[in-house]
């Protein structure tokens, strides 16, 4: 009988008895970190501070840790000391994927941990992604994508075990939301979380607000964009600080 993708996730930890983990705090690394610990694996996660990563990543990546009952190390750095992230060329996820690895296996290293794991799972395109490609030439394993984890599996395995990320939407980076070409700089980065978590305490969920000269394109599910027009003075109030506020027609995951 063919195992279970979990079954072989377990079998595939046995091989890792101590790991460091690149840990995010979103919905892939939270399942890895979980099935870590109850597969007996000493397990230490990273979280890379930069100015990449909005608040409410951290505070999540430490109330996972917490009710789980693992240290969390935080590992602050400076990413927009990178020029080659900074200048935000076309590969610039690939050069920022190194810098930010190069953190965790350092620290890994120092703790003692011999492996360094990702939460890339079965659902990611393994092609020539510049974050794949990055962790293959830094030796980073995916145990949930060499399990055969898909993202549903890991989704309904985590309501599961009770893990509060379980429905957590998929995140990408703050550094999405800047075209490819424009400079990544910390005015614009603020000027992106300040509106998402705005957009947020509205009760949006799974949207971007991606820079576009100096106005914000909105990018919102087609079940969202009622709401979006009905508090549509409500929205241009929290973003005021853009020229101008643009509906992307084309919905987001439609």
């Amino acid at each position: 009988m063919e195992k279970s993708s979990d079954a072989r996730l377990y079998e595939r930890l046995k091989d890792l008895p101590r790991m460091g983990l690149a840990f995010s705090g979103g919905v892939d690394s939270a399942y890895l970190l979980y099935a870590a610990l109850r597969s007996g694996c000493v397990v230490t996660p990273y979280f890379v501070k930069t100015a990449f990563q909005p608040g409410f990543e951290l505070r999540d990546a430490r109330r996972l840790a917490q009710e789980l009952g693992v240290e969390l190390k935080e590992i602050p750095f400076d990413i927009l000391g990178v020029e080659r992230v900074r200048k935000n060329p076309e590969d610039r996820c690939y050069h920022c994927k190194r810098a930010l690895l190069s953190c965790v296996l350092e620290a890994a290293k120092e703790d003692g941990h011999a492996f360094v794991a990702d939460g890339s799972n079965a659902s990611d395109d393994v092609g020539d992604r510049p974050g794949m490609r990055a962790l293959r030439e830094m030796g980073v394993c995916s145990p949930l994508r060499e399990a055969g984890l898909t993202k549903h599996e890991i989704r309904r395995l985590s309501k599961e075990a009770g893990l509060f990320t379980w429905d957590k939407p998929a995140y990408a980076c703050l550094a999405t939301r800047i075209p490819t070409g424009i400079e990544i700089t910390s005015k614009n980065l603020s000027l992106t979380e300040l509106a998402e978590d705005a957009l947020a305490q509205m009760g949006f969920r799974d949207f971007r607000v991606r820079l576009y000269g100096n106005a914000a394109r909105l990018q919102v599910s087609r079940e969202q964009m009622p709401k979006l027009l009905a508090h549509r003075d409500e929205v241009c109030r929290a973003l005021g600080d853009y020229e101008a506020v643009f509906l992307d027609l084309k919905a987001r995951n439609a």
